[in-house]
């Protein structure tokens, strides 16, 4: 199915995973891939941790403690994205450092939540409920994006807020 969200988020993760590759490239434009992946990236979080993980926490074969762990660690990629848009300077070592703690997190996140919640969502839920999933999925994270939700000021707030799930 189109909408299913399983499948949708998936490929938001392989997206993860191209603009990875893309921003290890000196030779790209690092700072507009590194703002569609905050955007992106943020949304992402954004739209799962309200419309995806909630829902997913009813079923009784998707396990709730990794649902939590899911976003403790969307709170840990959020802190390790705002370092690396917080250096400045593409071609420094440092921007180069962050870039690879970036990801780093968010490998491990995509890996662990591949294996979880996601293979388990993908047996447990039943396809018409993965279509209203990924339907609400796909506007809240268009909605986020519509709201730039990748900005350096957004993803501040966000570690701010989040500061309690990473200690």
């Amino acid at each position: 199915m189109a909408n299913d969200v399983v499948e949708l988020i998936l490929a938001d993760h392989r997206r993860f995973e191209d603009l990875f590759r893309d921003l290890r490239n000196r030779d790209n434009d690092r700072e507009k891939l590194l703002a569609e992946l905050a955007a992106l990236l943020v949304a992402h979080a954004e739209a799962e941790e309200s419309e995806v993980y909630p829902a997913l926490k009813r079923f009784k074969n998707v396990d709730d403690h990794e649902v939590e762990h899911g976003a403790e660690e969307h709170a840990e990629g959020h802190q390790a994205l705002l370092a690396l848009m917080e250096v400045g300077d593409t071609s420094s070592e440092e921007w180069e450092d962050k870039l690879e703690e970036l990801v780093e997190a968010l490998n491990h996140h995509v890996d662990e939540e591949e294996r979880t919640i996601l293979n388990d969502a993908r047996d447990s839920v039943p396809e018409q409920r993965k279509a209203e999933l990924g339907a609400n999925f796909v506007r809240v994270r268009q909605e986020r994006l519509d709201a730039d939700c990748g900005s350096v000021d957004h993803v501040r707030q966000l570690v701010k807020a989040t500061e309690h799930r990473v200690d």
